[in-house]
């Protein structure tokens, strides 16, 4: 697939001499470094992570208000 990019100058070039130098084309060294790359961020995108889920019956006893913190403490010294 063709494509256009805009790149530096000063990095094209180097790309270039580069490219030369291992006796390649740019095409190449550009997929090269892009496939190197997306590798990189495969192995170091988080994976998710299932979390536990009571399924268990029971909860909070009747009479506690969770949004108060006295009725929490109160409710643990009984």
């Amino acid at each position: 697939m063709k494509t256009t990019l805009d790149i530096q100058d000063n990095l094209l070039a180097n790309a270039k001499a580069a490219a030369a130098m291992q006796r390649t084309t740019l095409t190449r060294l550009i997929e090269e470094g892009l496939s190197m790359r997306l590798a990189v961020v495969k192995k170091t995108t988080p994976r998710r992570v299932a979390l536990p889920v009571m399924k268990g019956k029971g909860g909070m006893r009747s009479g506690i208000d969770p949004a108060s913190n006295r009725s929490m403490l109160d409710a643990m010294d009984e």
